[in-house]
């Protein structure tokens, strides 16, 4: 190509013989991690828009969320994952894990981007856990398969169980990451996320490192991300997991009292 042709492209970038000037996409995905805390912020009013402003202001592309309602009592019959996708123009997808105060509780994914498979798996341990008063609270996974402008990504998202110690979280995260192992082995491009109620420093989080999965925040985050509680936060529980094909470039958590918890935002590079 011609000086004059390459001066000539800076100008008309759509000129034949111009297109290998153009700069190549911007191959990145910005994922928020979000307990919303059904729909309630930290002082107990309805925070859907300004999760809804969190999500635009932070020009996510996929959202993973946790403690999400539809249409319960304390929702006040609210949809919730329709409401935040009215209000962000997103896809949601939600998975049900329990059926909760007339209504349903569970997970869901916000995406930019077309879903062309969503499924809940159910992370049994046992015994069943029981909460006070002998309730219980069955855990899952959503994977949602999201079509992006440059393949395929599949989306893990989670919540594990928030006891004391790490017997029921070890169970769900055993299952967990042998289904995440069978996404990866596919060649395909994989992200775990969400609320794994577990320290970096836990046997959960090690069970995954010595499997090869990366920490985001390790990667590309500064200080020590802590997200729980949202006013004065001494727990780093809310995490995005890559396997190969990816690597973490940006990671912030942001200062919000719009939940019990604070975000974080992490800005994905994939290199396939």
């Amino acid at each position: 190509m011609s000086r004059k042709l390459i001066a000539v492209c800076f100008l008309a970038a759509a000129l034949p013989g111009c297109a290998s000037l153009k700069p190549a996409p911007d191959r990145a995905v910005t994922v928020l991690v979000y307990n919303i805390h059904a729909g309630k912020d930290a002082k107990n009013a309805g925070n859907l828009p300004r999760v809804a402003d969190i999500v635009k202001a932070t020009g996510a592309d996929v959202a993973l969320l946790q403690e999400v309602d539809i249409n319960t009592r304390r929702s006040g019959g609210v949809d919730q994952p329709s409401e935040l996708a009215d209000l962000t123009g997103f896809r949601p997808v939600f998975g049900k894990t329990l059926d909760y105060d007339g209504g349903e509780y569970g997970i869901a994914v916000l995406s930019r981007w077309p879903v062309t498979y969503d499924t809940l798996f159910r992370l049994r341990v046992t015994p069943r856990q029981e909460r006070a008063g002998g309730s219980y609270e069955p855990r899952g996974v959503l994977h949602t398969l999201i079509a992006t402008p440059f393949g395929p990504l599949h989306i893990l998202n989670t919540h594990l169980d928030p006891g004391a110690d790490d017997r029921y979280r070890m169970q769900e995260a055993t299952t967990l990451m042998r289904l995440a192992d069978q996404l990866r082995s596919s060649g395909e491009t994989v992200f775990i996320g969400g609320d794994m109620n577990a320290n970096p420093d836990s046997r959960v989080l090690a069970l995954f490192r010595d499997a090869g999965w990366k920490d985001a925040w390790e990667g590309c985050g500064e200080g020590e991300g802590k997200t729980f509680p949202y006013d004065a936060p001494v727990k780093r529980i809310d995490y995005l997991l890559l396997g190969t094909g990816a690597a973490c470039a940006r990671a912030e958590v942001l200062a919000t009292d719009a939940s019990d918890h604070r975000p974080v935002v992490f800005r994905i590079r994939m290199s396939r």
